[in-house]
């Protein structure tokens, strides 16, 4: 199989696979992300509410998106949203998303119920005497969160949130079942139209293994500098 390995190929290549592939599923995991764990944070702070309505809501959501597949949550959003577009706004017709916002909106909510747990546990572990001691000199409750909970809730789950953005970063590749021109999927169209399958696929496992790895260096890394920073303390 590896005899007529084409490297040439690659070669050839690589600059179109990080232009067009790389670039759109970096951005689509930075804006995924982001924007994952702002609506993270709100259900986090809407399954802590005291209001039980809303924290049955959030919980329901969080519990529903993280037991459903990721690639059916992609079609349902993808052949659904125009439909549901349409009908909020009262358009006769479906309204053109397009490949990158469906997929977009598609991991935004569905990442969202997984950054919403991590940044639940941060919250938690941020004591109780804190929250108080900020009440007591008549901070409100977004005060509160906003200036003592949150930065520290942030800081401590870092390197968890990093870890499930790796895990994003990966997922993201799944939108190639909609023929987007990420980095699998550009470098599907190369292996396609030249028959270099396993060239081609070979260098996206290994471009996948190096950013996974230093990533998730970073992650362990960041991990130890924050035990070290608990054990001064």
């Amino acid at each position: 199989m590896f005899a007529d390995f084409d490297v040439d190929v690659i070669a050839r290549s690589w600059v179109y696979l990080f232009q067009v592939g790389m670039a759109f599923t970096l951005q689509l995991t930075v804006l995924s992300m982001l924007g994952g764990v702002m609506l993270g944070t709100l259900l986090a702070l809407a399954r802590l509410s005291g209001f039980a309505p809303l924290a049955l809501a959030a919980s329901a959501y969080v519990n529903l998106v993280r037991a459903v597949p990721l690639v059916l949550v992609i079609f349902w959003f993808y052949f659904l949203v125009p439909y549901l577009a349409a009908w909020l706004i009262g358009a006769p017709e479906p309204v053109k998303v397009g490949t990158f916002w469906s997929a977009l909106i598609t991991f935004t909510l569905f990442q969202a119920a997984y950054y919403c747990e991590i940044m639940r546990g941060g919250i938690q572990a941020i004591p109780r005497g804190q929250v108080l001691a900020a009440q007591a000199l008549g901070l409100r409750y977004w005060q509160v969160m906003g200036r003592v909970v949150l930065p520290q809730a942030l800081r401590n789950m870092l390197p968890v949130l990093l870890t499930q953005t790796i895990v994003l970063f990966q997922d993201v590749s799944l939108v190639y079942v909609l023929s987007v021109p990420d980095f699998v999927g550009a470098a599907s169209k190369i292996a396609q139209r030249d028959g270099r399958l396993v060239e081609m696929y070979t260098f996206v496992a290994a471009v996948y293994f190096v950013l996974c790895c230093a990533l998730s260096w970073l992650s362990r890394h960041l991990l130890r500098g924050q035990c070290r920073h608990s054990d001064t303390n």
